[in-house]
C-alpha cells in the first residue's frame, strides 16, 4: 500500500513544487483543507521555513533556504520509512531519459529553424510540424504512465501526474495550443517540471546534476 505523506510535508513540498503558491493552491494540488494549510504556513513561517514572496503580478508563499532544507529532511526520512527508495530511483532514472525527448520537444514547438534563422520562433503555421512535436508529446505521455504507476504505488503524493500531463494534451488537441507550454496553467511543461521537481527533492538531487 503506497504511503501517505502527512499534511506538514505536503504543505511545505507544495511551495517548492508550485513557487509563490497561495494557500489554497496547495490544498487544492493536494486535496487538503485550506485553513489547515493556512495555519500550517503560518507556523511554517514563525519557523523560518518560508516567507510571503512576489513577482510581478504574482504574490505567495515562498521557500527559504531554512526550508528547503526542512523539505529536504522530511522527503528523505518519508522515502526511508516507506521503503519506497528503490522505487523512486529506478522511476528517476527511467524519467532522465525520458526528459532528454521532452526538452527537445518543447525546444521544437517554440523553435522552427529557417534558413536564414536557426533560432527562428515557431510562428505555428507549419501545421506538419507541429503535428510531429504533438505526436511525440504524445508518446512521452504513454511512457510516463508506468513511470507514475510506479511512483504512485509507493507514495501517494505522486499520483496524477500522468493524468495531468494527458488532460493537457487533450485541450491541446481541443485548439488551446497553449497547454503545451504556457507557465502558470496546468500545460505540459508545467505538469513535466514539477514531475522533475519532485522526483529531485525526494531523492536529495540537484537539477542539471541528475543525468
Amino acid at each position: 500500500m503506497a504511503a501517505t505523506s502527512t499534511p506538514e510535508l505536503l504543505t511545505l513540498h507544495g511551495v517548492r513544487l508550485l513557487g509563490m503558491a497561495q494557500a489554497s493552491h496547495i490544498a487544492r494540488r493536494f486535496g487538503l483543507d485550506a485553513d489547515e494549510v493556512e495555519e500550517l504556513l503560518l507556523d511554517a513561517e514563525a519557523f523560518g521555513q518560508v516567507s510571503r514572496a512576489s513577482f510581478a503580478d504574482l504574490t505567495g508563499w515562498g521557500l527559504t533556504d531554512r526550508g528547503r532544507a526542512e523539505d529536504d529532511r522530511r522527503l528523505a526520512a518519508e522515502l526511508d520509512e516507506a521503503g519506497a527508495r528503490d522505487v523512486v530511483t529506478d522511476a528517476h532514472a527511467t524519467f532522465a531519459r525520458l526528459n532528454a525527448r521532452f526538452l527537445d520537444a518543447t525546444t521544437r514547438w517554440q523553435i522552427r529553424p529557417t534558413p536564414w534563422d536557426r533560432m527562428a520562433a515557431n510562428d505555428h503555421d507549419d501545421w506538419s510540424w507541429d503535428e510531429r512535436v504533438l505526436d511525440d508529446l504524445t508518446s512521452l505521455g504513454r511512457r510516463l504512465q508506468p513511470v507514475g504507476d510506479a511512483l504512485a504505488g509507493a507514495l501517494d503524493r505522486f499520483a496524477g501526474y500522468p493524468e495531468r500531463f494527458a488532460a493537457a494534451l487533450v485541450r491541446v488537441d481541443a485548439g488551446e495550443r497553449r497547454y503545451v507550454d504556457e507557465p502558470r496553467i496546468d500545460s505540459c511543461h508545467t505538469v513535466w517540471f514539477e514531475l522533475h521537481e519532485d522526483l529531485l527533492g525526494t531523492l536529495g538531487l540537484e537539477r542539471g546534476g541528475d543525468h
